[in-house]
This record gives structure tokens, sequence and C-alpha cells, in this order.
């Protein structure tokens, strides 16, 4: 059963945000907000909480699973990132863009493509989920709430809870998100491929 954690949007209880942290470490699957939409969120480096994930979502693992990172010095323990790369990732965080980049050993290979050994990374630009990335202190593993069979992320923390209480341990309640996905970029290849369209302007990176 979901513990549900009414947070102020501006000026979240950490305390409340502590709990919510401890319930991912100890293996919990969340649901919290982002500046795109409602996430589901784990412990990296739980396997059986990853697939609880999965299994929620209903996707396999040939679907892209994002890493939340506090910033970009974080970030960079997770991916492969060259110069360039950088630069990119310097003028889009934080803010509603994710980046598929090449993992690194830090990224259990369970977890990244199976095929490309790529990770979707951001860093998001939400106050109380940079607050609860920093009480949990290392970045969560995520994915975007759709619910299996639909095509709109969930956005509603009433709602969830009312659905999926019973698969959660932890629902953030910081009111509606702004319902837009973020922007995808696979700066995996060459060149920057922009995968999907969203939030974030791509033309603000030159893109």
């Amino acid at each position: 059963m979901a513990q549900y954690f009414e947070v102020h949007p501006q000026n979240p209880q950490l305390r409340l945000l502590k709990q919510a942290a401890q319930l991912l470490h100890a293996g919990g699957v969340a649901a919290v907000p982002t500046d795109s939409s409602y996430a589901l969120v784990c412990h990296l480096d739980d396997k059986a909480a990853a697939e609880r994930l999965r299994g929620i979502r209903q996707v396999d693992d040939r679907h892209h699973l994002t890493l939340l990172c506090r910033d970009l010095s974080e970030l960079a323990n997770y991916a492969r990132v060259d110069n360039k790369q950088y630069r990119l990732l310097k003028l889009a965080t934080p803010g509603p863009f994710t980046f598929i980049l090449e993992a690194t050993k830090e990224v259990p290979r369970r977890v990244s493509h199976p095929s490309r050994r790529t990770i979707g990374l951001r860093v998001p630009e939400h106050t109380v989920l940079q607050a609860l990335l920093a009480e949990f202190g290392q970045p969560l593993l995520a994915t975007t709430f759709i619910p299996p069979g639909e095509t709109e992320a969930l956005n509603e923390p009433a709602e969830i809870r009312a659905r999926f209480e019973k698969q959660l341990q932890a629902v953030v309640d910081a009111g509606a998100c702004p319902l837009q996905p973020t922007t995808v970029i696979d700066l995996s290849g060459d060149e920057p491929v922009i995968v999907r369209e969203g939030r974030g302007d791509a033309a603000k990176l030159g893109l």
C-alpha cells in the first residue's frame, strides 16, 4: 500500500521527502512529479525494484529507462560525455530534456538498452524532485508514468493513488505537472538526433 506524501511545490517538507527516500532505498517504487509529468522511480541498483517498475508500465528491456540526476557532474559518472556533448548538456540542464548517451560501467547492464548499451539521462528542473534527489543521495531510475494501454502520462496524484496504490510504495504529491513530455535528443552517434520534440526548445541548443 502506497504511502502518500503531500508536499508544498516550492518549499517541500524535507522530513516527508526523507521518508520517501527511505522507502526508495528499501526497494520501493514511487510516483514523483517532474518538470514534464509524473514519473515512476526506483533505486538504480535494485534489480527487483527495476523489474517491478517495468511491470507497472508493462514495458520490456528494450524500452529506454532514464536516470534522473541532480546535476551535470553526477550525470558524467553514468555516461560517456565528450567536450562537444558537455557544452550541449550545459546549455540544456537543468530542464525538460532527456539525452540518450553511451552508458558507463556505473550503469548496470540490465537497465541500459540491450543492443546499444545506451541510457537516457536528464537533470530535471523541479523543486520537489531536486530536493528528493538530494535526500536520496544518488540518481533515480525513472520512466514516464503512462499506464499500460494508454498514451497519456498520469498527472493527478489522487488518481495515481486510487489506481496504483497496491503496486507502489510511495506517491509524492506536489500538484499537477506541465504534462508535456521532455524533448529527447540522442547523443550516442556522431551528430545529435532529435528523437522526440517536447517541452524543451531544441533551437535553444542550436539544433
